[in-house]
């Protein structure tokens, strides 16, 4: 026989007009109480639903308040046709009853209203978060979050790829952000860290023969916290390939990736496969930043050269990057003004500008010193017609670039360029392996230490460093970089003369990274991987703007977690117990 569940029978999702006049039991939250008089009504909402409730016994309202949770039995009929609600699933029918159990009951006053919490305070919303959950765009997000997860697994599945678990207790790494500690009992003076990324594991698991691995896997980063970054950890779809190439990698990506966004993005562009490989140099002159937006539609040249032969004095020597807005003449002045002082806001001493006349000349600040024989070699270079603005921008080339990608993306939000609703994928490529630390003066790796330099051991001996490129390479979609990832330098010799340039001796090696140079000693077959962010492919398909609305437990913005009230003081018998004594 059957088990009878004592709660409910059914879901509100199951429940449509297939089941009039049958008895039901459903089980939920009071959304919404209304008291017509003499009848009223109630509103049920569980995690599958709104259900409308008519009470046949108008005095049992008396008891019941709103987000109280309830068990209620009753017969479902027909709504009177002119009370139909196509806003939700079930606005054909309705359950009639007298028969409402509390199940969970209301205590104390509800620090928000529920319907509208995510327009509450933050920190109010993550010290209860249990009844922000509760809202239902919210709640949505996150039941959107494990569809995304559970299609990754198939997808990966699909691809051949095995899901093995790493460590979460493991040691500490030298390189990249902050590490978390964990403190050893056992092992007095001794600390674990939390895995920043299971980056050596994974190479190890490529030594050990297994062919292809991923893990929806757990990273941990004492970081501070931006608008697309959680503080503390975040989620990655982790992979790593033997016997491949870069090519290798980027093809499971684009597939992987195009039928995700395709799956549950339905009604957008998505970027089909092959998705564009833009090299880092590229990406840094034509689009200011290595997360180009290819939904902006405006592109960044070089006039360097060209100023150097006119007669304007801050252009000359300077890096100048200048950027065509086809028929941004006719923008007013008042628009000149907003973007002079963005300029202004993030950092530059100005932006000057020409725009092309109905007669072909040019007309603006910088005009008068283009020499009259090199106007044709701008309408040129710049691609000018007539109704144009061109905007320039002079600087160190760092700051140039900087400078004319923020510009470039200020325009194309002000001007209502951007491309709607769409995913537009690139992959960024040829990083350069090494660059001028600031601090010291010397070479230093620009991205992960453990990539193969492009041309192998050859190409670190007989190069100048600033020449060599990496195998290394990042997704990004709409100007978000989704994962970085790299073809893995698995070879011992090309890996202690990588370290060598970057200031390491064999030593640093040998104690710093024993596993990776130990294993590689015994047969390791070239490998490459990447690891896409979770956190923000839900971010994106949600169109959040914040990454803590598509997690369901997230910390605050100083990295503190309201709700369970951490981090926290712990006793001085628990300090004890790991040898650790507060100063």
């Amino acid at each position: 026989m059957k088990h009878q569940n004592i709660y409910r029978t059914h879901n509100i999702g199951e429940i449509n007009e297939s089941l009039l006049n049958t008895e039901l039991r459903i089980g939920g939250w009071i959304e919404t109480i209304r008291d017509h008089g003499g009848i009223s009504f109630l509103d049920i909402r569980d995690q599958y639903g709104v259900l409308q409730v008519v009470l046949q016994d108008p005095t049992i309202v008396d008891n019941l308040a709103r987000e109280q949770c309830v068990s209620l039995a009753g017969k479902l009929r027909l709504r009177d046709a002119a009370t139909y609600n196509p806003k939700i699933a079930t606005g054909t029918v309705e359950l009639v009853t007298d028969k409402v159990t509390v199940l969970g009951n209301i205590t104390e006053p509800l620090p928000f209203d529920i319907a509208t919490s995510t327009e509450t305070r933050e920190d109010l919303r993550l010290k209860y978060r249990y009844l922000d959950l509760r809202n239902t765009a919210l709640h949505n997000r996150i039941l959107l979050r494990s569809e995304v997860v559970a299609a990754m697994r198939d997808l990966m599945r699909a691809e051949g790829f095995t899901e093995i678990n790493t460590p979460i207790l493991t040691a500490s790494s030298p390189e990249g952000a902050r590490d978390y500690l964990v403190p050893s009992r056992k092992h007095k003076g001794k600390f674990y860290a939390l895995p920043q990324a299971p980056q050596i594991f994974k190479q190890l698991l490529m030594v050990s023969g297994f062919d292809r691995y991923f893990q929806i896997a757990p990273c941990f980063r004492d970081e501070d916290a931006r608008a697309d970054r959680s503080p503390g950890e975040f989620y990655q779809l982790d992979f790593e390939m033997s016997f491949a190439t870069q090519e290798d990698v980027l093809d499971v990506a684009e597939r992987v990736l195009y039928k995700l966004f395709t799956q549950f993005a339905k009604d957008a562009a998505v970027t089909k496969a092959p998705f564009p490989r833009i090299t880092y140099k590229d990406a840094m002159l034509h689009y200011g930043s290595d997360k180009p937006d290819l939904r902006n539609p405006l592109l960044i040249i070089d006039l360097s050269a060209f100023f150097d032969k006119c007669s304007f004095k801050p252009f000359q020597n300077k890096t100048v990057r200048a950027i065509r807005v086809p028929g941004g003449a006719a923008c007013s002045k008042g628009f000149h003004e907003q973007m002079l002082a963005f300029a202004f806001e993030i950092g530059m001493k100005g932006l000057g500008y020409i725009t092309v006349q109905q007669d072909g000349s040019y007309k603006g600040p910088i005009d008068k010193f283009i020499p009259e024989d090199l106007k044709t070699e701008l309408r040129a270079l710049a691609d000018l017609n007539i109704g144009d603005l061109l905007f320039f921008v002079a600087d160190t080339e760092d700051k140039a670039a900087s400078y004319a990608g923020q510009i470039r993306a200020k325009l194309g939000e002000k001007l209502e360029l951007i491309e709607q609703n769409a995913y537009r994928f690139c992959f960024v490529v040829d990083f350069p392996m090494y660059g001028i630390d600031e601090e010291t003066g010397k070479w230093a790796f620009t991205h992960n230490p453990f990539s193969m330099p492009q041309g192998g051991y050859e190409a670190l001996v007989s190069s100048d460093p600033a020449d060599i490129l990496a195998y290394q390479y990042d997704i990004v979609c709409n100007g978000i970089e989704l994962s970085s990832g790299a073809v893995r330098n698995h070879e011992v010799e090309t890996m202690v003369k990588a370290f060598e340039i970057a200031g390491y001796d064999k030593t640093t090696l040998e104690t710093k990274f024993p596993s990776l140079y130990n294993a590689f000693k015994f047969g390791a077959p070239p490998h490459a991987g990447m690891a896409p962010g979770v956190d923000r492919i839900v971010m994106l398909l949600t169109k959040e703007q914040n990454i803590r609305e598509v997690i369901a437990f997230p910390m605050n913005k100083n990295a503190q977690d309201i709700l369970m009230g951490a981090p926290s003081e712990v006793s001085e018998q628990q300090l004890r117990e790991v040898h650790i004594k507060i100063r």
